[in-house]
């Protein structure tokens, strides 16, 4: 069994890490997981959460907002739709996201009247990233 694993993050905006890890603790849509070298081939799509990486460094923590994970047996690859370092998150950059996530629910209400599930969804991503927020000493006024 492998000890390190391949290690990369990419939002749109920018590849955000590319390292040997140990672990990689997921906020998976369907549950928190933790990916380590040989673990099975996975894909699963994020939830606003806090992804933690291991590796000989210390440990990183990213702040996503949803997108997809790859696990394969010799790495893990996270396309985010929206990823930034824990420390580089702010309370104006918390409201935009927050926002963002409340237009998401507002437009689901609309085009799913009679459809709870997508409507339903939208309003736990939104409540999982207030949680983040709070966590951090976030308001999401």
């Amino acid at each position: 069994m492998a000890d390190m694993m391949q290690f990369d993050l990419v939002s749109p905006e920018r590849r955000l890490a590319s390292v040997e890890a140990r672990e990689v603790q997921i906020p998976g849509a369907d549950g928190d997981m933790t990916a380590m070298p040989d673990h099975v081939p996975t894909i699963t799509t994020l939830r606003p959460g806090v992804l933690k990486v291991a590796h000989a460094g210390g440990t990183d923590e990213y702040v996503v907002s949803g997108g997809f994970a790859e696990i394969s047996g010799d790495g893990v690859t996270v396309l985010a739709e929206e990823a930034l370092p824990r420390g580089e998150l702010n309370q104006d950059m918390f409201d935009r996201m927050i926002q963002g996530l409340r237009d998401r629910h507002a437009k689901a209400k609309d085009a799913y009247v009679n459809e709870p599930g997508p409507v339903d969804e939208a309003a736990k991503l939104l409540a999982d990233m207030v949680a983040v927020g709070s966590e951090m000493g976030l308001s999401s006024n």
